[in-house]
């Protein structure tokens, strides 16, 4: 499939060619972010600390958020979510696995009031970002290729579960909103860069897409299958709920239009910039839930 414009980044471009309004719109504005990078699952090398220094994806947060004006607090420590979140204006997750267990790191685990306590606070107005792996957390009971009826409490928040992946590949991204950070291409249909991408099941319906997988020209049995959501933002109570599937490798926390991006959800999600989130899953990827293509 071709496309009128196809926009490519590539790796180690310079900063600072997009400006999205979401970023003007936070600069001079008090703001905090929790940035939580518990692994305990997989744990990528982007949020690996070696001994105290910040990881990869933490330098890179940290220094958006002082370009932005916004404070970011990093932990792995799952107690946090027993005290008071009242002084986060949004929680990130850059996560994998259950996190009331036990991880390779030692870190201490989330207990099952804190995960209570973390999508309470979200219901009550908390914005929540979720990284790449956020999805790959927390997991629903039930066949691993199967969508379920019944889907774990934070998945329901988030808005949808890591399926499977791939090799790295460069791939396409249809840009489907003018979301702030996204609708700063001019007449760009869409955008490619390589990635480790995922692939998802468990969609709410109420989701608004911002960037949608195309899958026609992809490798790996796993995405044979209708294109769909990659990026999104929802509603989730009086909370602002945003999760793009990027960040895997350490040049796309470097890549412009993926801090264009992130700075844009970070920005919604706070409540610095408003947008409407109207769903609109059914029209940009109808058939989203389709695991697999039809024989």
């Amino acid at each position: 499939m071709q496309r009128r414009e196809l926009l490519r980044i590539a790796p180690g471009a310079a900063l600072g060619w997009m400006m999205p309004p979401a970023l003007r719109a936070v600069r001079g504005k008090t703001g905090k972010v929790l940035y939580f990078t518990r692994s305990a699952g997989f744990e990528h090398s982007v949020v690996r600390r070696k001994g105290a220094a910040p990881s990869h994806s933490e330098k890179a947060l940290l220094e958006m958020g002082r370009r932005a004006g916004f404070e970011v607090e990093c932990t792995r420590d799952g107690r946090v979510f027993d005290g008071s979140l009242d002084a986060f204006d949004v929680i990130a997750f850059y996560t994998s696995g259950d996190l009331t267990r036990a991880a390779a790191d030692g870190s201490p685990a989330m207990t099952a009031q804190g995960k209570q306590r973390l999508l309470e606070a979200i219901a009550a107005g908390a914005g929540f970002v979720g990284f790449h792996s956020a999805t790959d957390t927390f997991h629903s009971r039930g066949p691993r290729e199967q969508n379920q009826t019944e889907v774990d409490p934070y998945i329901a928040m988030l808005g949808g579960e890591f399926l499977a992946h791939g090799p790295q590949q460069e791939a396409s991204l249809i840009l489907a909103s003018r979301f702030p950070g996204a609708g700063n291409l001019g007449m760009a249909e869409g955008i490619a860069f390589t990635d480790e991408w995922y692939t998802f099941k468990n969609f709410r319906p109420d989701l608004h897409v911002i960037l949608a997988q195309e899958t026609q020209m992809m490798q790996g049995a796993c995405y044979r299958r209708p294109d769909f959501p990659a990026t999104w933002a929802r509603r989730h109570g009086q909370g602002r709920v945003f999760f793009t599937s990027l960040g895997h490798r350490e040049d796309i926390w470097l890549d412009p239009f993926f801090q264009a991006i992130a700075l844009g959800g970070i920005a919604w999600a706070m409540g610095r910039v408003d947008f409407d989130v109207q769903p609109n899953i059914g029209q940009v990827t109808p058939r989203a839930s389709q695991l697999k293509h039809a024989v």
